[in-house]
């Protein structure tokens, strides 16, 4: 009898093993992706830009400072954009799994006040589009930053970005895909969408 508990045991903690290992976000190298750890966030389909960088789009007409900077995909394939960090909601969870709320900073210094932490914006007047910008607060979750956070999802064979936090039980959220908005001046903006911008992680050299 006790022979075929531990059996039974065995098998549930393989299962749970195999189920977790599933859900851990892979980088390029098939290596799990790891909290505080610095990655470039690159289009899975080539051809339309590089990866993920920061940008004045001229959103909020403060052309004086050029602040705040949203996040746009670099104009050259060849170019990888900015690295960027991942913070999970836990901080004691060192590796990023998918459909879990995460902080993502830009690992780089600018001129602007803001922090380079992600957070959705409100509607934009002009487009009615909700941008994704930086200026947020990283931890802290809640209802104040509940715009600060993201998740990772598997798509298809690859990844793609979501807006769908879960850090705030009594807030009504949008959740929505992350995909890419051309602007007037050609700028590839990230956006909530209803086509998800397929991506993968490079770990940073």
């Amino acid at each position: 009898m006790k022979t075929s508990i531990f059996f039974i045991l065995s098998l549930l903690f393989i299962l749970a093993s195999a189920t977790t290992d599933r859900s851990a976000v892979v980088d390029t190298d098939g290596n799990k992706l790891r909290a505080n750890t610095e990655y470039y966030i690159l289009p899975v389909i080539r051809g339309m830009g590089g990866g993920l960088t920061l940008s004045f789009t001229g959103r909020v007409n403060t052309t004086v400072s050029f602040c705040p900077l949203d996040v746009v995909q670099a104009v050259q394939e060849i170019d990888n954009g900015l690295p960027v960090t991942f913070s999970p909601m836990n901080p004691k969870k060192g590796i990023i799994r998918e459909w879990t709320d995460q902080n993502i900073e830009f690992a780089a210094a600018t001129t602007c006040v803001q922090s380079t932490v992600w957070e959705l914006t409100d509607q934009d007047e002009a487009t009615g589009l909700n941008f994704v910008s930086t200026g947020g607060e990283k931890g802290n979750y809640g209802r104040e930053t509940v715009s600060n956070w993201f998740k990772i999802e598997k798509y298809e064979d690859d990844y793609k970005l979501v807006f769908c936090p879960s850090v705030c039980d009594t807030c009504r959220v949008i959740c929505r895909e992350i995909g890419i908005y051309i602007d007037q001046n050609e700028r590839r903006r990230l956006v909530l969408s209803d086509v998800p911008f397929k991506v993968m992680f490079k770990k940073a050299d």
